[in-house]
């Protein structure tokens, strides 16, 4: 499955990175052997060690090579040499090559060399043997583009993304499970491409890119055993993985031309923050970006593409594991303030008939529903696939409905609960009992411009007043309401009126 794929990746990444850490009082032959027992989860065929030198308070461990393999990609890297060195104030420092290549071979034979250099890397690893904190700081930490090679062709360019000025806090702990957790800064990071596309007539790709003021955190567990080869029981051994960013700024440029068509431009944001939790209970995702900016000018398009938007978001999380009581469930979108210019306005509003005022669109719906099954148990996927709808919805709330656009506006809000012992009166749907209600705001006007653009014909515009105005009530000058009520015995009333 595409999101185990995703997984084994991150969890060995994360491993790899997080795979030490002392304190006070530990030695550097202790850090050195949690470095290996994590090693270990990526399976004894995955890992070698050239030599292990022990002297004085210092452990030298020289050729170090780790394996990340799955059907669709092989990741090697190989570290020259590492060194945990014991300190008077019994932390270790950690210090490694100021640079080594990963190597990602695809199933097509493709093969990408990737150097990773750090500047003036400082890590420092304090705590006991069962519990290790790590202090690293860095002037630069980057990742570079070496060459990508495709039978005989081989391709070079400028493809580097760099943090700089980073400082991290890594602890690693070991009880039932393994316990990683970080927090980290990192003033800016810049990203560059700048590429001649091979055999594609003088093609090219550039592109460039700030990130200004990063914060990063997360926490994540992993089972003692965990086989990251066969990762399916992973997550019902205990998996877990909560985190996410806050970025203060960022701005890209980009100009392509590839496949015979050209495009250049320019995005910037604001603030954005993205988080994420997995485990074996609940899934979740949200994501929310401000004063977004975009401006591109493209040979598929005759006018130049400006777009603002005061703010994007997406929410969601959902219940994936079993549990006696209905769960929350929460699903959620705003488009908040998107502007186009008025160049691209006048393609298909050239009289300008339409308001031009920012549009919104948001929407987030709550409630809590049953999961009838364990949707990350590997013996209970055959179950969830031959059935319709694995859960049992109790609650649904209607927190937002707000679109405004075109001088028009909807609003609304309602509450719903549901009677999963009565099948039969809204079958196939359990019985509902709760409120709703819409308010639409310039429906009308809208109509009217829409006819006045030619956009729809008169016509059509009179069945839709009429479709309206059979299930809304006037409560102003073009301001409408819908109210649908649904009681405990199955009657339904829209405004009032008894329709079932």
């Amino acid at each position: 499955m595409t999101y185990l794929t995703g997984l084994r990746s991150a969890v060995c990444l994360a491993a790899l990175i997080a795979g030490s850490a002392a304190q006070a009082e530990v030695t550097a032959s202790q850090v050195w052997d949690d470095w290996k027992s994590q090693l270990a989860l990526y399976g004894e065929d995955n890992v070698s060690i050239g030599t292990e030198e022990t002297s004085s308070g210092t452990v030298t461990v020289r050729d170090l090579a780790v394996r990340i393999q799955d059907p669709e990609l092989t990741i090697d890297s190989t570290i020259s040499t590492i060194t945990f060195n014991e300190q008077s104030d019994g932390t270790v420092r950690v210090t490694m090559d100021e640079s080594y290549p990963v190597i990602l071979t695809g199933e097509d034979g493709v093969v990408i060399t990737i150097d990773v250099s750090q500047q003036n890397l400082e890590m420092i690893v304090s705590g006991e043997p069962s519990a290790m904190d790590y202090d690293i700081s860095a002037d630069q930490y980057k990742i570079a583009l070496r060459d990508v090679v495709d039978g005989d062709v081989t391709f070079t360019g400028d493809v580097e993304i760099a943090a700089n000025d980073l400082e991290m806090t890594y602890n690693t702990s070991v009880g039932a499970l393994r316990t990683i957790s970080y927090d980290g800064i990192v003033d800016t990071v810049d990203v560059l491409v700048d590429f001649q596309i091979p055999g594609g007539n003088s093609e090219y790709i550039t592109g460039g890119g700030k990130i200004t003021g990063m914060q990063t955190q997360a926490e994540m567990t992993i089972p003692l055993d965990a086989n990251f080869e066969d990762p399916d029981t992973m997550i019902t051994d205990g998996f877990s993985i909560a985190g996410g960013y806050v970025v203060d700024s960022s701005e890209y440029v980009f100009d392509v031309n590839a496949d015979g068509e050209q495009a250049s431009g320019s995005i910037s944001t604001g603030t954005a923050t993205l988080t994420g939790v997995m485990n074996s209970q609940s899934v979740g995702y949200s994501a929310n970006t401000v004063d977004l900016a975009m401006n591109i000018l493209s040979g598929q398009f005759p006018l130049p593409i400006e777009i603002t938007l005061g703010e994007y978001g997406i929410n969601f999380q959902m219940p994936t594991g079993t549990t006696d009581e209905p769960a929350d469930f929460e699903i959620g979108f705003d488009l908040v303030d998107l502007s186009i210019s008025d160049t691209i306005w006048n393609l298909f509003d050239a009289g300008n008939v339409l308001p031009r005022d920012p549009a919104t669109i948001q929407l987030a719906l709550s409630g809590k529903v049953k999961t009838l099954f364990d949707m990350f148990d590997p013996e209970q996927q055959d179950a969830l696939e031959n059935v319709e709808m694995p859960y049992e919805l109790s609650a649904a709330t209607l927190d937002t409905l707000n679109i405004d656009a075109a001088g028009a506006k909807v609003t609304g809000s309602g509450d719903f609960t549901f009677d999963n012992t009565d099948m039969q009166s809204f079958a196939p749907f359990p019985r509902p009992e709760g409120e709703a209600t819409v308010e639409i705001t310039g429906f009308n006007r809208l109509l009217d411009n829409l006819v006045a653009m030619g956009l729809v014909p008169e016509q059509d515009v009179m069945g839709a007043r009429m479709m309206v105005g059979m299930f809304a009530r006037s409560t102003g000058d073009d301001q409408m309401e819908t109210s649908v009520e649904v009681l405990p015995n199955g009657q339904v009333n829209v405004n009032g009126n008894r329709v079932r």
